[in-house]
């Protein structure tokens, strides 16, 4: 197996989630270091950083804290000396009503865009200036299907987040491709994880499949090896990039 990311070392947020996990195997797998963002999880990050090996470390940080993403920034480059690529994959979905209470619908909206958007735009500023000075760099963010057309009612928070983040993509890969930084965004649709087994135990697969032609949620590990390939060397040219992975759910003209 020729390992396109030897000698790299990528920052992965939200790595002890079954996404996070996933992708961070398979950037180990491609020859990568692993700095491993966790923010309760201690023991299975610590575990998950044996298992990588090739100097992979576990990092706490609370990103809902809106000091959490520059102090892990600096955590980790303390660390690691150099950091090639940046991959925002933590995020959260908060269910909320319009009919809830003013504070509670603040609150939950609140905590999406500080995770969802705000952490991954300020670790984004930290690796861009980074990046400058070492002649380049790579930023995926994980975004989602419900960033691109509405999304449901007692999620909407979620979907106005993930939009933003594809924006913020983009306009990364606009501004700063002159610097040798390309950034990327993937869109998933249903994926099996924990929280989308917890939406099955509730409502049933035939609720979260009914709309998706494939019939099939995708796997962390498909998402793993597309995260992996857009990080190659030879991939500059997929910069802007917005990356559906979604079962044909939804597909853009």
């Amino acid at each position: 197996m020729t390992r396109h990311l030897h000698g790299k070392t990528v920052l992965l947020t939200g790595a002890t989630g079954s996404i996070g996990q996933a992708i961070a195997r398979e950037l180990a797998a491609e020859g990568a270091r692993v700095l491993l963002h966790y923010n309760s999880n201690a023991a299975r990050a610590d575990a998950l950083a044996t298992d990588l090996g090739l100097g992979a470390i576990a990092l706490a940080a609370n990103l809902s804290d809106p000091m959490g993403p520059n102090a892990l920034w600096d955590a980790a480059l303390a660390q690691a000396g150099h950091i090639d690529a940046l991959i925002n994959n933590a995020g959260v979905l908060t269910v909320s009503s319009v009919d809830d209470p003013l504070e509670a619908w603040h609150r939950a909206w609140q905590g999406d865009l500080q995770l969802n958007l705000m952490a991954a735009a300020d670790l984004s500023r930290a690796a861009i200036r980074h990046f400058r000075a070492r002649g380049g760099g790579r930023i995926i963010n994980m975004a989602s299907r419900a960033g691109q057309g509405g999304y449901r009612a007692e999620a909407m928070s979620y979907g106005a987040t993930k939009a933003a983040l594809i924006n913020l993509t983009q306009s990364i890969a606009c501004g700063f491709a002159a610097d040798g930084i390309t950034a990327v965004a993937i869109a998933p649709g249903w994926v099996r994880t924990e929280m989308s087994e917890s939406y099955v135990h509730t409502h049933g697969e035939d609720a979260a499949l009914s709309g998706v032609p494939l019939g099939q949620m995708a796997e962390p590990t498909e998402l793993a090896e597309l995260v992996a390939f857009v990080l190659r060397p030879s991939q500059a040219s997929l910069t802007g990039a917005v990356l559906d992975v979604n079962g044909a759910s939804q597909m853009r003209s």
